[in-house]
């Protein structure tokens, strides 16, 4: 009975401080962490993204299926005005087929963990060919011209400085060898992650890369090396199945609100990146899979509990990230006449740890706290630090630099915890069994209570005032319509 009364009473200091610092309604905000504790989602969303639909390329199918899927769910959980908003479209689509293979058949047989560079050429099939040093000199070349055609070239480092008579005989040896017919050219990436990039600017359909580039982790290179200056003949085999998608292919990102109650025309924005980098074995799990999986659920947790914001809550989940934060950059654009009335936008797009702080100016600091201090009671373990320093970031790498460089408040959670970031971030290793259930749960409650608060707070967050603010790299780019 003495441990019941104690309990009664740490739920009624709970509550307390919940009804202290909170905007919303506090009914509401104990209802949202009950459910987020307790049936949380997350997890499962994640799943769905990662493992049915898998990686998510700016302007592959998988992307627009993901898309569409997340366009569903909002509209299942019972969102207002859920749509996909054009924001552009790229000339040239690109996807990976099933067919990816990598690996050393003599004199030994082994797998290699590798990528190619999005929108680039595959290999037509299965490749098989001699691994042939890349030569250094025109010497090296001639030796080794008899074993050229249909060898994979390995690739060496090059030095990082190097003069313009270096640099022409580079030229002069790379001109040569693909003269001579070679399969492709193999590369080692710098340690045991293999990082995936790539690019569709200047892509002509009719003029696609031929070039076949493979790079695989340090250790296979090496393995590769070693075997061929113990004088071993060395084969190496290839199928890459990479396909390219004659455009224009539209992209969207996806957008679905709560509507506020009392003043519709303000707005909280909750968001992250939905596309990814696909290079073999990644997922796109967490980058962005796990923030744009925790907006989702946090919408699904603001509908479960009854939420009715005053302000219009928006979830937008942005597309073009990888690629220049070109969704969010065509956002702005588009709806320059509103951003006048955007309180705050937080982005979630750091990975699988938990929401840990946001950093602001001091006159945001007060407000911040009040909104982020009942997940602080709900997760004590797992605290949310409100920052201040004396300017909004002018960068960053994530979808909230398009609203900062318009002078909204954007806000990229800190992400707290023991997840390595570096282990997943765009290499093959970014896939579903890296996410941390218990930290998503914390990031999905920590969205919804936040967005919620700050949308029933008594005013829009205070701005910066700025002068003379330098416009940002990508302000220059133009959506493609």
């Amino acid at each position: 009975m003495r441990t019941l009364s104690r309990l009664l009473s740490l739920f009624s200091l709970v509550q307390f401080a919940i009804l202290a610092w909170a905007y919303g309604d506090p009914a509401v905000i104990t209802k949202i962490i009950e459910e987020g504790k307790n049936n949380n989602q997350v997890m499962n969303h994640l799943r769905y993204l990662t493992q049915e639909i898998g990686p998510r390329l700016t302007g592959s199918p998988n992307l627009q299926r993901a898309c569409e899927w997340t366009l569903a769910k909002f509209k299942e959980f019972g969102l207002s005005n859920c749509h996909l908003e054009q924001w552009g479209e790229i000339p040239v689509g690109f996807e990976r087929g099933k067919r990816q293979i990598a690996r050393m058949v003599e004199p030994i047989v082994r797998e290699f963990e590798f990528t190619t560079r999005a929108w680039s050429a595959g290999t037509n099939g299965l490749v098989r060919g001699q691994a042939v040093l890349e030569p250094r000199t025109m010497e090296e070349l001639e030796r080794v011209r008899p074993l050229l055609e249909g060898a994979w070239i390995v690739g060496r480092p090059a030095s990082r400085v190097q003069s313009e008579e270096e640099r022409e005989l580079r030229q002069k040896i790379n001109d040569a060898l693909n003269a001579a017919g070679i399969a492709g050219r193999v590369v080692s990436s710098r340690s045991e992650l293999v990082i995936t990039s790539g690019s569709f600017r200047n892509l002509d359909y009719n003029n696609l890369p031929k070039d076949v580039s493979i790079t695989i982790r340090k250790s296979d290179y090496d393995a590769i090396v070693e075997q061929i200056i113990k004088g071993k003949k060395v084969v190496l085999e290839f199928d890459i199945e990479n396909r390219f998608i004659k455009g224009p292919v539209p992209v969207y990102n996806v957008i679905a609100e709560i509507p506020g109650t009392e003043k519709p025309d303000e707005i909280v924005i909750v968001g992250g990146h939905l596309d990814s980098w696909d290079g073999p074995g990644s997922q796109g799990c967490c980058d962005n899979g796990t923030g744009t999986m925790c907006a989702l659920e946090a919408a699904r947790l603001l509908m479960v509990s009854g939420a009715k914001p005053k302000r219009t809550i928006r979830f937008i989940l942005f597309t073009g990230e990888e690629q220049g934060l070109l969704g969010s950059l065509a956002y702005v654009n588009q709806h320059a006449n509103e951003l006048d009335k955007i309180s705050a936008v937080f982005i979630d797009d750091g990975g699988t740890n938990y929401c840990g702080g946001l950093t602001c100016i001091e006159p945001m600091a007060e407000i911040l706290k009040h909104a982020t201090d009942p997940v602080n009671q709900a997760f004590p373990e797992m605290q949310v630090k409100i920052q201040t320093v004396p300017q909004m970031p002018r960068g960053g790498g994530s979808d909230h630099v398009s609203f900062n460089q318009k002078g909204v408040p954007g806000f990229f959670w800190h992400e707290v915890g023991r997840a390595n970031y570096t282990y997943v971030h765009h290499t093959q290793y970014d896939r579903y069994e890296q996410a941390i259930p218990e930290y998503l749960m914390q990031s999905s409650v920590a969205a919804a209570v936040t967005a919620y608060n700050m949308a029933c707070a008594e005013t829009l967050l205070p701005r910066e005032k700025r002068t003379g603010m330098p416009q940002s790299r990508l302000a220059s780019f133009i959506p493609m319509f």
